[in-house]
């Protein structure tokens, strides 16, 4: 249970780490600067999505591995970092 749960995190992980470096790195300059606002609704919708998502698992998986509130709000503020959910997911999720 517990390992198959750390699995579904990192993959969580992984994609809301994606869905943002998208956001930011290619859908924010196609709305702002291309006036293609297109992108921003789907890919913004789905790192919305993803982030909640990782933010839910966070609690649970720290409550399934007994991280301290300390290791948990780390993992917690990871999810806003651009690169963030990668560093925790090595760090943390051994």
């Amino acid at each position: 249970m517990t390992l198959s749960l750390i699995r579904i995190f990192r993959w969580v992980s992984t994609l809301e780490a994606i869905s943002f470096l998208l956001l930011l790195g290619i859908a924010m300059p196609l709305k702002y600067i291309w006036d293609m606002p297109q992108a921003v609704s789907v890919v913004g919708m789905a790192h919305g999505v993803l982030f909640v998502i990782y933010l839910i698992l966070a609690f649970y998986v720290g409550e399934k591995l007994n991280w301290s509130l300390k290791t948990l709000l780390i993992v917690m503020f990871c999810s806003v970092l651009p690169f963030g959910p990668f560093y925790a997911e090595r760090k943390y999720l051994k």
